[in-house]
């Protein structure tokens, strides 16, 4: 188990982590000197057809130049319909349909936000940056619109919740879990799910975290005080972590049953 000290260094790191993530995303919005600004219209001829000036795609407004990638992005490639223009849905989504391949991300979660923001690194560094489009995400001055601050929130926001994640762990260890065809799907708990070693085993229970589409199992520990309670805090009703209001019980599943089946 996680010592307080080793706690406290993996919580240190994780934001340090995120100030350096953080100051990387002001430089990414904020001013470059010599960057060309297109219209849509003319990024669209930019798909590396012969006669095409080039081979560009846009993520979150910004331009890069895919050249280097040829193989990945030409025509009749697996991601040709990234070419010549601003996909950034489709970077999360998967559906790379002409109805998918679109810059609309004003319903994506900050977890999805991170992945646009893990993949605008990826082409950092490794294609080369010229220019920003003129639309959703920056204007014809080629200021960033208020689109793109509401990115930079949430992607600011995903990394703040990341930060939580090593003492959120401890607390809510992930559940074990398996899936046959023949017997449907099982969820157990044990001293050691989710990589996490402890002296109590818990129960299955969904967890729902806000921004997040889908609750996830964690173990959930059964007996003593709340881990939030404070000293000063009346007496608890030994019920450990069971009354969190972001957890609920599975359908069908004893409630203080350490396995839970489902079966086909």
């Amino acid at each position: 188990m996680l010592s307080l000290g080793g706690r406290g260094l993996l919580l240190g790191l994780a934001v340090a982590a995120a100030a350096v993530l953080a100051a990387r995303l002001m430089g990414w919005w904020g001013p470059r000197a010599g960057f060309r600004l297109f219209i849509p219209e003319e990024l669209s001829r930019y798909r590396g057809r012969p006669g095409d000036p080039g081979l560009y795609l846009a993520l979150l407004g910004r331009v890069y130049d895919v050249s280097a990638g040829r193989r990945h992005y030409e025509p009749g490639s697996h991601y040709s319909g990234f070419a010549g223009r601003d996909a950034s849905r489709a970077f999360v989504t998967g559906d790379y349909s002409e109805a998918g391949l679109v810059d609309d991300t004003s319903d994506l979660s900050s977890s999805e936000m991170l992945t646009l923001q893990n993949w605008l690194s990826f082409y950092e560094k490794n294609y080369v940056y010229v220019g920003r489009v003129i639309g959703r995400f920056y204007g014809e001055d080629g200021l960033p619109t208020p689109a793109l601050t509401q990115v930079e929130a949430m992607i600011t926001r995903g990394l703040e919740a990341n930060k939580l994640e090593p003492q959120e762990k401890q607390t809510f260890p992930p559940c074990n879990a398996e899936w046959s065809s023949a017997r449907g799907s099982r969820l157990w708990c044990s001293q050691k799910s989710g990589g996490v070693s402890r002296d109590w085993t818990g129960v299955p229970r969904k967890l729902y975290k806000p921004g997040a589409k889908e609750p996830r199992c964690v173990c959930v520990r059964t007996t003593g005080p709340p881990s939030d309670q404070m000293p000063d805090n009346p007496p608890h009703r030994n019920r450990g972590d069971l009354d969190h209001p972001n957890l609920a019980e599975y359908t069908g599943c004893p409630p203080l049953a350490i396995t839970c089946s489902f079966p086909l």
